[in-house]
C-alpha cells in the first residue's frame, strides 16, 4: 500500500506543517566548493571595471625596461628585458584589491557557536555544539545567519536534541563570548536573526543581488571548520539557480565556486565592492563534485529578516489542508483527474470555511493549472493575507469554482 493509498484511505497529514529538519541534516549541513587558482582569478577579475582599473591603472604602456646588474660580471654589464607591464602590475593590484574588500566586510561578520542538551534512549544526557557564521545587520546588534544553524531541535527512536540551549557570539578581533538571543527563525527560507546586547557594531553593507551577473566576482567571508575569519575567491558561477535540499526545500540560489565549507554557513558572499550579495547556505558533495556551492540572494532576504525582528515570525498566507500530488499514473488507478488531491481539512481554517473537503482535487488556482503542491504553493506565497483566491476542484467527477480567503499560517 503506497502512501498516497494510505492518505485516501485515512486523511492525516497536513503538508504545510512539516516537522523541523533532523539534527544530523540541520547541523551538519555539508559545504564544499572549490576555489579557482590566483591566475584565473585575476583573468575572471578582468570583467569587473572597478577591478580591471586597479590591476592595469591609468597608464597603458606596452613595455617597460628593467636593468637588472650581473655581479657574476667583473665589467658590471647590465643586461635589459622587456615585459608586458601588466605582468608585473595586475597581482600586485589585485592583491591590494581583494586585501582591502577583505578589510572593509571582515568586521561585520562574525562566529557563532551553539550548544543543545541531548537525551539519550537510555536516558544519558550529554550536550552538542554546533557553529557557524552571520552578517551583522544593525549596528545595535543584530545578525543575520541561517536558521539551520540555530534551530535544529529533533528527535529519533535514539535520541532527542533540544532547542538550542546557549548561542554565542564573537565578533572580529574581540574574543569575547556574547550571549545571544534568538529573535526569530524561518525554516522555509533558513533564515535566522539573533542579537547581541552591543551597540556601535559596523553594519554590513548590502548590495542588490538582482544585478549579479554569472562570471562576475565573488569573496566568501566566514569561519570554516572554526577557522575564524577566512576568505576565499572565486566567480558567480550562475544566478537564480534552482535547488532542492536534504528536506525537499526549494530554493532560488546563487551559485558560486569560492570555497564554502563547514561553518561558513550563515556567512557573506561580497561583490567586488565589498558588498554582501549572499548568505552562504549549501553546496553539494559527493565523489567528482568540486566548485558548487550556494548562497540566498540578499534581496529575498530583507523581507524575511524585517519581519523576524518586527515580529518574531513570517506571516504567511495559510490555506489548512493536507493534500497529495495526483501524477498521471495515480490518475489511471484511482480514477481521479491529475491535480491536488484534498486528503484531510484542518477545522476553523481557510479551506474550512471555504467548503473544501477531502476528497476534492484541486486542478487549477485563479486561472492557471495545477498539478503539484509546489504549484500551489508558488501561487500562494505569491498573494498575502486576507487575499482572495479562485480554486477549480473537482468534486466527484463534477468540477466547481470555490473563492477562499487566505488566512495567516498559525
Amino acid at each position: 500500500m503506497d502512501d498516497f493509498e494510505k492518505s485516501y484511505k485515512k486523511a492525516n497529514v497536513f503538508y504545510e506543517e512539516k516537522p523541523k529538519s533532523s539534527f544530523g541534516k540541520s547541523v551538519v549541513f555539508p559545504f564544499v566548493s572549490g576555489i579557482l587558482g590566483a591566475t584565473l582569478v585575476v583573468g575572471t577579475c578582468f570583467g569587473v571595471p572597478q577591478i580591471k582599473e586597479k590591476l592595469i591603472g591609468q597608464d597603458t604602456l606596452a613595455s617597460t625596461t628593467i636593468n637588472n646588474e650581473n655581479s657574476a660580471s667583473s665589467s658590471a654589464t647590465q643586461n635589459t628585458t622587456t615585459i608586458d607591464p601588466t605582468t608585473i602590475m595586475s597581482l600586485s593590484n589585485y592583491s591590494d584589491a581583494t586585501a582591502a574588500i577583505a578589510a572593509k566586510v571582515q568586521p561585520s561578520v562574525v562566529g557563532i557557536k551553539v550548544e543543545y542538551s541531548v537525551n539519550s534512549f537510555f536516558n544519558q544526557k550529554g550536550s552538542a555544539t554546533a557553529s557557524g557564521s552571520g552578517i551583522i545587520i544593525t549596528e545595535d546588534g543584530y545578525i543575520l545567519t541561517n536558521n539551520h544553524i540555530v534551530d535544529t531541535s529533533s528527535s529519533s527512536s535514539f535520541y532527542t536534541v533540544s532547542e538550542a540551549t546557549s548561542v554565542k557570539v564573537y565578533l572580529y578581533g574581540d574574543s569575547t563570548a556574547y550571549d545571544a538571543k534568538i529573535i526569530g527563525t524561518d525554516s522555509l527560507t533558513d533564515l535566522a536573526v539573533i542579537k547581541i546586547d552591543k551597540t556601535g557594531l559596523p553594519a554590513a553593507e548590502l548590495g542588490d543581488s538582482d544585478t549579479v551577473k554569472v562570471g562576475s566576482f565573488a569573496m566568501a567571508i566566514g569561519n570554516p571548520l572554526g577557522l575564524d575569519n577566512s576568505v576565499t575567491l572565486g566567480t558567480v558561477s550562475a544566478v537564480n539557480r534552482e535547488v532542492t535540499d536534504t528536506d525537499g526545500k526549494k530554493f532560488v540560489l546563487i551559485q558560486t565556486d569560492a570555497a564554502i565549507n563547514s561553518g561558513n554557513s550563515g556567512g557573506a558572499l561580497v561583490n567586488s565592492y565589498g558588498q554582501v550579495i549572499g548568505i552562504n547556505t549549501l553546496k553539494l558533495s559527493g565523489d567528482g563534485v568540486e566548485g558548487i556551492g550556494f548562497a540566498i540572494p540578499i534581496n529575498s532576504t530583507k523581507d524575511i529578516y524585517t519581519q523576524l525582528i518586527n515580529d518574531g515570525k513570517v506571516k504567511r498566507p495559510y490555506l489548512g489542508i493536507g493534500c497529495i500530488d495526483i501524477d498521471e499514473q495515480k490518475s489511471e488507478y484511482y480514477n481521479l483527474p491529475i491535480g491536488i488531491y484534498i486528503s484531510e481539512v484542518e477545522d476553523f481554517s481557510a479551506a474550512q470555511k471555504a467548503g473544501l473537503k477531502p476528497g476534492d482535487v484541486i486542478i487549477a488556482v485563479d486561472g492557471t493549472t495545477v498539478t503539484t503542491r509546489d504549484e500551489l504553493d508558488e501561487i500562494k506565497y505569491s498573494h498575502s493575507i486576507g487575499d482572495k483566491i479562485t480554486l477549480k476542484i473537482n468534486r466527484e467527477g463534477k468540477e466547481m469554482d470555490i473563492e477562499l480567503t487566505l488566512a495567516e499560517q498559525p
